[in-house]
């Protein structure tokens, strides 16, 4: 029985029998249902063209009543027979329709889009230095993109310039480029910008490229990485790595930055099918595959092995190119089977996104009662100075009183020995004054003396 999960205001997904989940378009209002009527009539004038011109050697395996139900009524097959679809998709979308089918699992094609896009080539966008930098760096060695004055680099400045001005929040960020030059090497520029539109507002991949990346963190791959192997999440801990230091690029580019393209065709396929959690299925599955290996190495090697070995796991041969360089071969089937099979749902990635917007609740909580205690502590902080202040000039007060003391003092101790001084002035004022007395006494006493002789004699 199938069962709906809704994704965004524009999506909803259907789970098949084999829990291989799909996304079904919904045009938004009106306008959306013809815009996206008129699409969808226009992809099924493209595959009868591509039918009655199809290459003999080229799409000979390609199954043209299977695709032809599939791009009558993607969404009616996709409810009726996901199974089956989610099989097809598995082993790979043909090459010819694949810009075809993602248009349609993405109900990207839009006339009215398209328009727009055609109108914001002719404006300038400020990030125009930015992308022209950046352009001689995605893909450098692929033929549609090598030469700095083709059509290759011309269109993906045109639809990551349109882009820049269609949403100004995002505007332009590095990993960009690689997503959209995956959409040019599949269908014409105006199809690639209104798929690129598709997938940042619909599947949800604008919170990746938005400032501090608040998708990528609420999403939380560590998280899942500690849920499904815990073993491997102890042992990046114990060596200090954390999931941006190897995962960032596979999220931001979804995979087209080092990953050879058969590869990252395959991941786009099950992405615009299942929604942005194939991504991590996909990120998972290497961990999963590479987990023995990861655990015996440490960190400079670690990071090494998880930015350069990761796909080694599914390497099957090697062949020759045309200049001799040896070129990996990769059992792609493998690897998106067993991507598929770590079955990450929505439902997990938005308890992610719970336990960490719970998380920035309790941060948020904690900086604002931090900011009460900085506040208080200012206000503490000023008392404390008041209360210096006033004991500093306590203190003066309290040295001068003590140096008037002192001086009070000093003059005390000063007019002590004054009067000490005087004291023995008078004492011996006093003696001066007996001795004169005495000596009066005696001469006196001598004089009656003689006196008295005189008499005697008489």
């Amino acid at each position: 029985m199938n069962r709906v999960h809704k994704k965004t205001a524009s999506t909803s997904t259907i789970v098949s029998g084999n829990n291989v989940p799909f996304i079904l378009a919904r045009a938004e209002g009106e306008e959306g249902k013809r815009a996206s009527l008129d699409g969808k009539q226009k992809l099924q004038e493209e595959f009868e063209r591509k039918h009655e011109s199809q290459d003999s050697r080229a799409d000979a395996d390609v199954d043209w009543v299977f695709w032809g139900d599939v791009v009558s009524d993607y969404q009616a097959y996709a409810q009726a027979y996901p199974r089956q679809l989610a099989k097809a998709i598995e082993k790979g979308i043909p090459k010819s329709l694949r810009g075809m089918i993602w248009q349609l699992m993405s109900a990207s094609k839009d006339p009215e889009l398209e328009q727009t896009y055609l109108k914001l080539l002719k404006e300038s966008s400020p990030h125009e230095k930015a992308i022209s930098r950046d352009l001689g760096r995605t893909f450098p060695h692929h033929a549609f993109f090598t030469d700095g004055h083709g059509i290759g680099q011309e269109n993906l400045f045109n639809v990551l310039k349109a882009y820049s001005l269609y949403d100004t929040e995002v505007g332009y960020c590095q990993g960009l480029p690689f997503v959209a030059a995956i959409l040019l090497l599949n269908m014409p520029d105006e199809e690639a910008f209104c798929l690129l539109v598709r997938l940042m507002h619909s599947y949800d991949l604008r919170g990746h490229f938005l400032p501090e990346m608040p998708k990528l963190q609420q999403r939380m791959f560590d998280r899942l990485v500690e849920e499904v192997l815990p073993v491997l999440h102890v042992h990046f801990i114990r060596q200090g790595i954390k999931s941006s230091m190897y995962c960032s690029q596979w999220f931001l580019t979804m995979f087209s930055y080092k990953f050879p393209l058969d590869v990252v065709f395959r991941i786009y396929d099950n992405v615009l099918a299942s929604g942005v959690e194939a991504l991590f299925s996909f990120s998972l599955c290497l961990l999963y595959k590479n987990e023995e290996a990861l655990l015996n190495v440490k960190f400079d090697q670690l990071l090494v092995f998880l930015n350069t070995k990761m796909l080694d796991t599914y390497q099957i041969s090697e062949a020759k190119g045309e200049n001799g360089a040896k070129i990996p071969m990769y059992d792609i089937n493998q690897y998106v089977q067993d991507a598929v099979s770590m079955s990450i749902t929505p439902f997990m990635l938005d308890q992610y996104a719970n336990e960490y917007d719970e998380l920035v609740r309790t941060r948020d909580a904690q900086l604002i009662e931090m900011d009460a205690l900085r506040n208080s502590n200012r206000n503490l902080s000023a008392q404390v100075n008041s209360l210096e202040n006033n004991l500093a000039q306590l203190n003066a007060e309290h040295v001068k009183i003590l140096n008037e003391l002192v001086m009070a003092r000093l003059r005390h101790e000063e007019l002590e020995s004054e009067l000490v001084r005087y004291k023995l002035l008078y004492a011996e004022a006093m003696h001066q004054s007996e001795d004169a007395l005495s000596q009066h006494r005696m001469s006196r006493m001598s004089m009656f003396s003689r006196r008295s002789s005189g008499n005697t004699g008489s």
